[in-house]
């Protein structure tokens, strides 16, 4: 990446001739292969903003604050060398063309799951792009498509050198998400499909290692090469970066930089492109990567990337993922963000889907294709491969084997599959998610003598070697959880004593064995009105884990979740219908 990753405010490439045509056809052309195509060939930049009152009246001048020292923010690797896919498997390209409008820009981003891409809120911004109807993903190679033309220069196809280009389903980016100061920049796309390449993780709550000044960092892009120069990098690049103090990075932008949700590394740039290594203009989005982690997200910088003494800014990760994480762990029926309820019928065995809407449950609809839903004594909602899709564990009642129900995306069928023999004695199976801070869903049961055990998720349907937490879980007679309840971007805990029936929380730290769960906090008491407790996600689609409990009369009730680890975790009740006593399962 040639001196600076451009990490402009408005943050994404100048897409002029970036080894692109002129114009694209659509005649027989696939319809992402003419949408990326035309993002080629367009000349727009991303999430262009109004920089913070300045002295100066020329956005291209230098001196635009004076508590930035003359430095004025800017969205844009300059310096830096070519690196390949196989170094860096979950680099994505993320290519943007409106029709409608003739806008076009490129950013990067990184494949965090199967149909996850992590990137820059303000290549996302939902208040201006629409992804599904615009918005495409190539993944898989290191080099830019290719876009190819018949003797009439109509497009006839693109080549992707090996990689694949996928639709985006939906798109989410951080709530508080500012454009004018592009502060919380970073947001999530989901794919329509699930994609080959391997993902990456995001950093912990917890780290602060990472973060220490000095520590080295390897940024990834195909972003502008050249400050005199628009066009972008044909092949991947990467450069190695310190990471720059707070008090450093702070004392560089003044009030432009915010501290705790950005931070800065590199080295200061040096005036020209022979004295610089920084991430610029569509390098947006892109990685920071300390440790096989992201870190950072490629978030603003300079105009042109080399003014010296400036320093690339990037979105902390640390301080993001516990919004973040629940949009990459978002897996629900309907697939729209969120999550769903599963039911079953006691007298027909028939199984049902009510599709939340937010604060309600929408009419059932019947689960056919996906198979019976009799015989079993247990179903669970989850998503054992990550690939996007909803997929059910269920025990067999009559010898307790349990089995992974899964829909295959290429064939849109339903497989069901056994994944542990004879667990008729467990009085607990739990499908919380990421347990264990791997990235990959995991699976805990308690046996009949009251151990809780952690079956560590190889991202495929099948576990590692069991690992025990501790002993006691017999004393509660419900322990449940999917997602995180407390907002750390871990996977939490929810029990209910059989004694008192006070409900505890058991907040995930990312770890396996006796050290995944902190120590118990009481959160409510005396739940003994609900004979069922469920939590299937964030049925609000707010980014919280959410819980639903239903009393023996059969009215379901909402409990919104706050993130707070206190006797506030949840919001007041919100009652979703009172017809739910016919249900013998809810997952």
């Amino acid at each position: 990446m040639s001196g600076a990753v451009a990490t402009a405010i408005a943050g994404a490439l100048l897409l002029s001739s970036a080894g692109a045509a002129n114009g694209a056809g659509s005649s027989g052309s696939d319809e992402l292969d003419v949408r990326i195509a035309n993002a080629m060939a367009a000349d727009d930049t991303v999430g262009e903003t109004a920089a913070k009152p300045s002295t100066s009246t020329s956005t291209n001048e230098s001196s635009s604050s004076t508590d930035a020292g003359g430095l004025k923010p800017d969205a844009k690797i300059i310096g830096g060398s070519e690196t390949t896919i196989g170094a860096a498997p979950w680099m994505a390209q993320l290519w943007y063309y409106d029709e409608t409008t003739g806008f076009g820009f490129f950013c990067g981003g990184s494949v965090v799951s199967p149909t996850k891409i992590l990137t820059a809120a303000h290549c996302v911004d939902k208040s201006q792009y629409d992804w599904a109807s615009y918005g495409s993903v190539v993944t898989g190679t290191d080099q830019l498509p290719t876009a190819v033309y018949d003797s009439d220069g109509k497009l006839v196809g693109m080549d992707y050198h090996g990689g694949e280009a996928t639709k985006v389903s939906r798109q989410w980016n951080h709530s508080s998400y500012n454009e004018d100061t592009i502060n919380n920049d970073v947001a999530v796309l989901t794919l329509a499909k699930p994609v080959t390449a391997t993902p990456i993780r995001m950093t912990t709550s917890t780290d602060t290692s990472s973060y220490a000044a000095g520590t080295s960092a390897k940024v990834y892009g195909w972003g502008r090469t050249s400050s005199t120069s628009d066009d972008i990098s044909e092949k991947l690049k990467t450069a190695t970066l310190p990471v720059v103090g707070d008090t450093t990075c702070g004392n560089t932008w003044g009030s432009y930089f915010v501290k705790g949700n950005m931070f800065c590394a590199g080295k200061p740039a040096g005036g020209t492109d022979a004295t610089t290594t920084a991430s610029c203009n569509g390098d947006s989005g892109g990685p920071l990567v300390v440790g096989g982690k992201v870190i950072g997200v490629v978030s603003w910088g300079v105009v042109d990337c080399v003014e010296k003494g400036a320093y690339p800014v990037f979105a902390k990760v640390s301080k993001y993922v516990g919004a973040a994480y629940p949009r990459v762990d978002d897996t629900d029926i309907s697939r729209d963000g969120k999550a769903d309820v599963f039911l079953r019928n006691k007298e027909t065995g028939s199984g049902y889907v009510r599709a939340s809407t937010g604060s309600a449950l929408a009419d059932r609809k019947a689960l056919t294709a996906e198979g019976s839903w009799q015989g079993y004594n247990l179903v669970q909602q989850t998503d054992l491969n990550r690939d996007g899709y909803q997929d059910y564990v269920l025990r067999r009642a009559s010898d307790g084997d349990v089995f992974w129900r899964r829909r295959t995306a290429s064939s849109s069928t339903w497989t069901t599959t056994q994944i542990f023999d004879n667990w008729a004695t467990r009085t607990r199976i739990i499908t919380p998610g990421d347990v264990t801070g791997d990235a990959l869903p995991d699976l805990l049961s308690v046996d009949s003598a009251g151990a809780l055990w952690i079956y560590p998720g190889k991202g495929n349907g099948t576990f590692g070697t069991r690992v025990q937490v501790s002993t006691g879980w017999n004393s509660y007679n419900a322990v449940l959880g999917h997602g995180d309840f407390t907002g750390d971007g871990k996977a939490d805990l929810i029990a209910r004593t059989k004694t008192g029936s006070n409900i505890y929380l058991f907040k995930g730290t990312g770890k396996s064995g006796t050290g995944a769960f902190a120590t118990k906090i009481k959160v409510r008491s005396d739940w003994s009105s609900y004979n069922t407790l469920i939590t299937p996600g964030d049925v609000s689609g707010d980014g919280r884990a959410d819980l639903l409990a239903r009393t023996s009369g059969g009215t379901l009730y909402l409990y919104k979740g706050t993130s707070k680890a206190t006797s506030e975790i949840f919001s007041t009740r919100i009652s979703v219908g009172t017809s739910y006593a016919q249900y013998d399962l809810l997952g």
